[in-house]
């Protein structure tokens, strides 16, 4: 057993929550001997601890239960206790809570939802309860929670059966969700934990609390969090900061993600989600591998937790790196190419002289590429089997590897397929898994040996792969942020400009430029002199845009393009102004390219995201976005563009060459800056279209918003 407090308080967890996970002495109020209740099963799961525990039952309708004294209320109860149960209904919460905080009782667990009707002029309990808690600077599990098991200390803080024992190992668990916190404990997986916490709606102590105090003990190998929002985001970032310094890996569920999921975790827990963009910033910012499912989330829980990292990416060599796997079906090997290609899985290109070494133990007809079908005659299936396993693991190319079988209960009792991947396991620290493709017929037994020895059995094809492309980009470190480096001179300026109002149209474009962002040439005008002028100056040809309070202009016909003379200027100007007003800007020309957006916007956990994605017209019918917290220099921005559907616009044109995207990353950086040094005034910015051709990346458009004082 180990234990946090003989560490003393140098770790980054409060005191409090140390007490609340690693409690001496319990108290559980509402404890009750009637079969099948609650506080019936909360006795029976708190003497289930192997921790030496001064427990202390609380009812006054018992003088005694399970042979243990019961007292009538805390205030029987000599001195303060570490944590304090409470099994009590919503209505009575409040004073039970009020109770433990004025006896200096130290953290507590509230399973009920903490709920009453709302009424007028009354605060809310959730937040009167929340208050307690804070003033008395106590933890708080919950509410509407499962509790927890700490299995590294040996307490069960639970009021539901789990199973009895559970098994021990590297997995750390926080998640909002209870109906979650079973599933995982009892999933029949091997799966095994240091800390599993439901932790329900955070009153009070949130998710960085737990990640803290789990990176505190030296058996936490894996993250796993489930979450329906982001709260203490600055807290949460510095855990995350801390999981990555010691490379462990933090898999991440995030659920109410879109619209009406957000409304419904809204309804059940008053937590306010964020939608994708939000946690795919997170993730690219701290290296995060976030799922989409449950069953993504065990299969890449699992293969983490077999404890072997895949082999690193090849360096200086032409060949791809990437998944290597094994089949005994030639269309279950077209189907495992099909679901990698849709979720972005890569197989790696073996080497010529180990297609040559395949070939010569493959049967006639058979050919030797990755993903490789090995069913030939079915003959010495395990030595077969083993063998190619053998020889893909030799080539450095290789940087996992998938026996992708349906491991079935063979009714001739055959066992090649188990025996191959265990001999394969047995040789080789890279990781293996093997991969089954209809979870209902899979051997149960054959995969627990299979558990039990440390090879990962993953339960589905999607899953399956998606739980390696995890492992296998864990293998690339995430790069640190470069340091931020602000113009002070710069950042005084603009904040004394932004504090006066909002931007002019021409002001907007000077920010764009004074950040390294190229800016198309623009000048405003109100009347046809004006306008003439303006062109005059330009040089034709040029873009007449409305600068009247539209959102769309092009919806509205608010932009006439590739105007090429007087004449034309100012029968596009009249036209403007009958419909729409006088006010316009007249903008230099740019060369045709793809259209980009580049923006920013405020998330309401988060602060300002840098979003990259598919602009123009296109930019509300093709949902195609990327999304980054900053800063980000041009290193990382080239990278955050590659992942957008967009790129290939940009490299791959029809007819022409391609873009400039070195342009495009620079332009993205300079709007980092931008967010660093004025963000706090800023409620969004949005760059819309920003034209990328092959001589540059150049701004036509931009909306800048500030936030409300």
């Amino acid at each position: 057993m180990t234990s946090a407090t003989d560490q003393g308080d140098a770790g980054s967890y409060r005191g409090a929550v140390r007490h609340l996970l690693e409690p001496r002495s319990i108290a559980l109020v509402g404890a009750s001997a009637r079969p099948g209740s609650f506080g019936e099963r909360m006795v029976d799961q708190v003497l289930r601890s192997s921790a030496d525990l001064a427990v202390h039952l609380v009812n006054p309708g018992y003088d005694e239960i399970a042979g243990r004294r019961c007292v009538g209320s805390l205030a029987d109860i000599d001195g303060p206790v570490d944590l304090v149960l409470l099994g009590v209904g919503d209505g009575a919460l409040e004073s039970q809570l009020r109770q433990a905080a004025s006896r200096g009782d130290r953290a507590a667990v509230i399973y009920g939802n903490v709920y009453e009707p709302p009424a007028e002029g009354v605060e809310p309990l959730r937040s009167r309860v929340a208050t307690i808690a804070r003033d008395s600077s106590m933890a708080l599990c919950g509410g509407g929670c499962m509790g927890y098991v700490n299995l590294s200390y040996g307490v069960r803080a639970i009021g539901y059966v789990e199973p009895d024992p559970l098994p021990t190992g590297p997995v750390a668990l926080v998640t909002h969700s209870g109906s979650v916190f079973s599933a995982m404990l009892r999933a029949r997986r091997g799966i095994g934990y240091t800390v599993a916490v439901s932790s329900g709606q955070e009153l009070v102590t949130t998710t960085p609390a737990y990640l803290d105090y789990a990176l505190s003990l030296p058996e936490t190998g894996v993250v796993a969090l489930v979450l329906e929002t982001i709260r203490d985001a600055a807290a949460l970032r510095v855990s995350l900061d801390a999981a990555a310094a010691r490379d462990i890996p933090v898999v991440v569920l995030p659920v109410g993600t879109s619209e009406r999921g957000r409304s419904m975790v809204a309804a059940h827990s008053g937590a306010v989600a964020g939608g994708t963009a939000a946690w795919e910033a997170l993730a690219e910012a701290h290296g995060l591998h976030l799922v989409a499912d449950l069953s993504e989330l065990l299969d890449t829980v699992e293969l983490f937790a077999a404890g072997r990292r895949a082999r690193p990416r090849l360096s200086g060599v032409d060949r791809a790196g990437g998944l290597a796997a094994v089949l005994d079906s030639g269309a279950e090997r077209a189907m495992l190419v099909d679901v990698a290609a849709a979720t972005g899985v890569e197989f790696a290109e073996i080497s010529a002289e180990t297609a040559r070494r395949l070939t010569d133990r493959l049967d006639p007809g058979l050919v030797a590429t990755n993903p490789l079908d090995v069913w030939g005659n079915g003959a010495d299936t395990e030595g077969l089997f083993g063998d190619v396993l053998v020889e893909l693991v030799n080539d450095p190319a290789v940087q996992a590897l998938a026996l992708a079988v349906d491991l079935v209960e063979e009714l001739d009792g055959d066992t090649s397929y188990p025996q191959a991947a265990l001999r394969v396991a047995a040789a080789t620290e890279l990781p293996l898994a093997v991969l089954s493709h209809v979870p209902a017929a899979h051997d149960q037994q054959a995969a627990a040996a299979l558990r039990a020895a440390g090879v990962p059995v993953l339960e589905g094809t999607r899953s399956g792969l998606c739980a390696f492309g995890h492992l296998i980009a864990h293998a690339e470190p995430v790069a640190a942020p470069e340091p931020v480096s602000v113009d002070d001179a710069r950042r005084s300026r603009w904040l004394t400009r932004l504090a006066a109002g909002t931007l002019s149209a021409v002001e907007a474009f000077e920010l764009l430029r004074d950040y390294g962002i190229d800016a198309a040439e623009v000048r405003s005008a109100d009347h046809e002199g004006a306008v003439l002028a303006a062109a005059s100056a330009i040089g034709y040809p040029v873009v007449l845009k409305t600068d009247e309070d539209v959102a769309h202009k092009t919806d509205v016909g608010g932009v006439a393009v590739g105007i090429s003379d007087d004449d034309v200027l100012v029968s596009a100007y009249r036209d403007l102004t009958e419909r729409l007003g006088p006010k316009v800007i007249v903008a230099r020309q740019v060369p045709a390219g793809a259209e980009v957006l580049l923006g920013a916007v405020r998330d309401a956990n988060l602060g300002l995201l840098l979003v990259v994605g598919a602009g123009g017209v296109l930019v509300e019918q093709l949902i195609d976005r990327v999304a980054a917290l900053p800063p980000i220099d041009a290193t990382r921005a080239g990278a955050l563009i590659t992942r957008t559907t967009m790129h290939r616009l940009l490299t791959q044109p029809r007819g022409g060459a391609a873009a400039d995207s070195d342009a495009l990353a620079a332009a993205v950086a300079g709007l980092s800056a931008l967010v660093v040094e004025l963000g706090e005034t800023l409620e969004a910015i949005e760059i819309n279209p920003m034209v990328c051709n092959p001589v540059g990346a150049v701004a036509v458009d931009v909306h800048v918003e500030l936030r409300s004082r």
